[in-house]
């Protein structure tokens, strides 16, 4: 299943903000896969010099990966493929 990027703003003052944002990425995900489309949420990236965090997903698609991410409340600007030395594509 291919990963997806979900490049969200993170303000550097409101990092603890990202434990909370994981939690929901993680229940809209579950609650997805629940429904009948899978979706797993891998991991969080945040930089905070660049006011930037980013959510992996694994899913079908980045629409299915977007929709997640809008569910939890991410507010998701961008939603891009990502491909991993570190992770074995299982497609």
């Amino acid at each position: 299943m291919p990963s997806y990027l979900v490049e969200t703003y993170l303000a550097r003052g409101r990092a603890a903000e990202r434990v909370a944002r994981e939690r929901r990425a993680r229940s809209a995900a579950e609650e997805q896969t629940r429904t009948g489309t899978r979706v797993r949420f891998d991991r969080a990236i945040h930089i905070p010099e660049d006011e930037i965090c980013f959510f992996v997903f694994d899913a079908g698609s980045s629409r299915d990966a977007a929709l997640v991410a809008q569910r939890a409340g991410l507010d998701p600007f961008r939603v891009v493929e990502a491909v991993s030395s570190g992770k074995e594509n299982h497609s």
